[in-house]
């Protein structure tokens, strides 16, 4: 049995950082060991993780230093040895169905594909998801896709365990699920396993070990759980170490320096019974629209309140919230400040009346340094004083990053991000605070520094809305709001695909590239124009709906005309500047406009019906094409319907810290969506750089011979969409 880990004086200090996370950190862990590896907030426990899987690199840039092995060599060198399931659910999904996420990794080994349904169906048997293989990813509930994350790296048989708080975000009862999941997952694989939590009551009589880092990313205590937790109880109380058995410590008031005086207007924010719906815009440009929130009664929060909003993972805690805030406009009810919805409120007006802490403070950063961050809602409400910087610093020091005021706030931890965002929503005394998860992934001093800031700020007449599931947290709200998870929608029939649809995707994409002789081929307006009829007629044969059961698709016109938006702007671009530039020869210019026309079309009406992994297996087995970049391809079309999600949080980021979009001045308009572009560059970066990470821990960067889970067959279909997108060059050249 494999899966012997040796460390040797492992140091990492990232780029930006002026000392290391990791220290000069030595261990060595036998086959089939289980570990929990524990620490203060900002420790470096998830940097460690990342050590042992060979992935310091992959996402980030730093200087390292010491060495990993596993088994005698590096990490890596062997594909799917070392599994690593990430904190946020859905991170890790690589694919759009079950079958095909738990596959990636046996793909990438070169398991057969006849061998593959079963190792699958072993897999999500071992952690108690029995979902049919076709399940879509995005069907499945915060529980079930950390679940499905562990199935995929246990489906590799991997020598290596490694699980970065993999329920942190997730309620008591999808927790447990994952949980028994993981021990029933042990039990029928039994490998090196090391888990990092910062809650370890529920995980100690699951592991034998207990490895223990501190504030300088330094090992300081190592030995079996029960002896370590028994003999250093004391140093891990006092190091922030959630000790089982241990009282939650009592709140830890801010300095007076940090403390602020009562908000500068009165909190008029209230809500009605609400429905709160989502709409999720799809590869092929269609929606799914879903209730995603529904709150029951009134909610008013009074100056000096508390309110816990709870429920199950998938509830709608956080949608509500966002609702509050005006990034959402409820499906029915409202969301009112005075007299005025709060979705209109100007930038600065929303601003002055409420603070944001988002669920993932790492999509919202906006300044560069962590000082920066801090002021920035002071700074945009022209409260950027001198008493405000040194109430920022006092606030920086009673949550513990004082030490990193001009860091850059990316780079810090997920615990010390979120201690971030509470410190930047408060700073500039909005008389309502909405905080999503204000205490996940602290230790017992960082939460008693959050808690206590949250009491300090009730106490100078702030109302607090929270979503948690932190059971010490609800006991301290004056009101409950229990929500629960919305009916699931009724099944509808699904509507029959269209004819084209039944084509794969390589036939789809030379029907959109032979549009461009078509387009060149014409020499004439009046040619042109018979060649961009005989495309309609196909786009309606193309979209027309194909045999079977099921009503018909619906939207379809509409769809294509949306997508030629930008066709038609450009062939009106291309057209007047060729009449400008032409000596105002009309019939030269619309000829050209025409082309462009002819070049848009086939793709508005092809691409959308594109399915990501199917491209990916037709180019990589058709095609012959290197596999690496064409199975990134495929991933990162999975995750362009989020782009829509991530540009709102950013967009709210910014409105809720008063820099929104001024649409009476075009110059700031243009900044702004300039920023806003920015930033969701930044953000999609990040993203990809996951990504990249949980590819990788799946045995991606070291695949040598891949297979694939699905075939790749050119059918009739193919054949008859490649010789329908012929037509139009033929009509171009006969009509000549």
């Amino acid at each position: 049995m494999g899966g012997h880990v040796v460390l040797d004086g492992v140091t990492w200090r990232p780029f930006g950082r002026r000392e290391p996370v990791l220290r000069d950190v030595s261990l060595s862990l036998g086959p089939g060991e289980r570990v929990l590896l524990v620490g203060p907030s900002g420790s470096g426990k998830s940097t460690l993780l990342r050590a042992i899987a060979g992935l310091l690199e992959t996402a980030d840039a730093g200087e390292l230093a010491g060495s990993v092995t596993i088994d005698g060599h590096p990490p890596g060198i062997r594909a799917g040895e070392v599994g690593l399931v990430l904190q946020e659910p859905g991170s890790g999904v690589v694919a759009s169905t079950v079958g095909r996420d738990v596959a990636f990794g046996l793909e990438n080994v070169g398991v057969p594909r006849a061998d593959m349904p079963a190792a699958v169906t072993a897999a999500l048997g071992a952690v108690g998801l029995a979902k049919p293989h076709d399940t879509p990813t995005s069907a499945l509930s915060g529980g079930e896709t950390q679940r499905l994350a562990l199935a995929g790296a246990l489906a590799l048989r991997p020598g290596v365990l490694l699980l970065d708080e993999p329920t942190a975000m997730l309620d008591p009862g999808h927790a447990a699920q994952v949980r028994r999941s993981v021990e029933g997952a042990l039990t029928a694989y039994p490998i090196t396993t090391v888990v990092v939590e910062h809650v370890l009551g529920p995980w100690v009589d699951l592991v034998d070990r207990m490895l223990v880092l501190d504030d300088d990313g330094a090992l300081v205590a190592d030995g079996p759980v029960h002896d370590v937790l028994r003999d250093e109880r004391g140093r891990l109380l006092a190091m922030g170490i959630w000790v089982p058995g241990a009282p939650a410590p009592e709140p830890v008031a801010p300095t007076a320096l940090a403390t602020s005086s009562a908000p500068d207007r009165p909190q008029d924010l209230t809500a009605t019974a609400l429905t709160v719906e989502r709409t999720t815009r799809l590869v092929d440009g269609s929606t799914r629209t879903r209730v995603a929130a529904t709150l029951d009664g009134p909610l008013a929060p009074a100056p000096g309140s508390a309110t816990a909003l709870v429920g199950p993972s998938g509830s709608g805690k956080s949608t509500l919230l966002l609702a509050l805030a005006g990034a959402i406009e409820p499906a029915t009810g409202s969301v009112t400040s005075g007299e005025v919805p709060v979705g209109e409120l100007s930038s600065t007006a929303l601003a002055a009346r409420l603070g944001w802490v988002p669920q993932w403070s790492s999509s919202t950063i906006i300044g560069r340094t962590v000082l920066d961050e801090v002021l920035v809602a002071c700074r945009a409400l022209g409260a950027d004083t001198l008493e405000r910087l040194v109430r920022a610093r006092a606030l920086l020091s009673d949550l513990g990053l004082a030490h990193l005021e001009n860091a850059d706030p990316r780079e810090l931890s997920g615990g010390e991000q979120r201690r971030l965002a509470v410190a930047s929503a408060v700073l500039h005394r909005p008389p309502l605070l909405l905080a999503d998860e204000p205490t996940v992934g602290q230790d017992r001093h960082t939460w008693a520094a959050v808690v206590g800031l949250l009491a300090a700020y009730r106490e100078a007449e702030g109302a607090v809305v929270v979503s948690t599931h932190d059971p010490a947290l609800i006991d301290r709200a004056h009101t409950v709001v229990t929500l629960e998870p919305p009916p699931p929608p009724p099944v509808e029939e699904q509507p029959r695909r269209v004819l084209a649809a039944h084509a794969g995707p390589l036939a789809l994409l030379l029907g959109a590239l032979v549009a461009i002789p078509a387009g060149i081929v014409p020499g004439h307006w009046h040619t042109s124009l018979v060649v961009l009829a005989v495309q309609a007629v196909l786009a309606v044969v193309a979209l027309w709906a194909g045999p079977g059961r099921g009503p018909r698709p619906t939207g379809r016109l509409r769809r294509v005309v949306l997508r030629m938006l930008p066709g038609l702007l450009g062939a009106l671009s291309v057209g007047w500047s060729t009449w400008l530039l032409g000596g105002h020869d009309t019939t030269t210019a619309f000829t050209a406009a025409l082309r462009v026309l002819i070049i848009v079309l086939p793709s508005a009406v092809l691409l959308p019906l594109v399915d990501p992994d199917r491209l990916g297996d037709h180019l990589a087995q058709r095609l012959r094409m290197p596999s690496r970049p064409v199975v990134a391809l495929a991933a990162a079309l999975q995750r362009v319907h989020t782009f829509g999600e991530v540009w709102s949080e950013i967009s709210l980021a910014r409105r809720v810290r008063g820099l929104g979009l001024d649409r009476r001045r075009p110059v700031a308009v243009v900044r702004d969506l300039a920023t806003v572009t920015f930033g969701l560059l930044v953000r999609t970066l990040r993203m990809a750089a996951d990504l990249a990470v949980a590819m990788d821990a799946r045995g991606f960067a070291s695949a040598s011979r891949r297979t694939w889970f699905a075939p790749a067959p050119w059918r009739r279909p193919d054949t008859l969409v490649a010789l329908a997108s012929l037509v139009p060059v033929v009509v171009g050249v006969l009509l000549g």
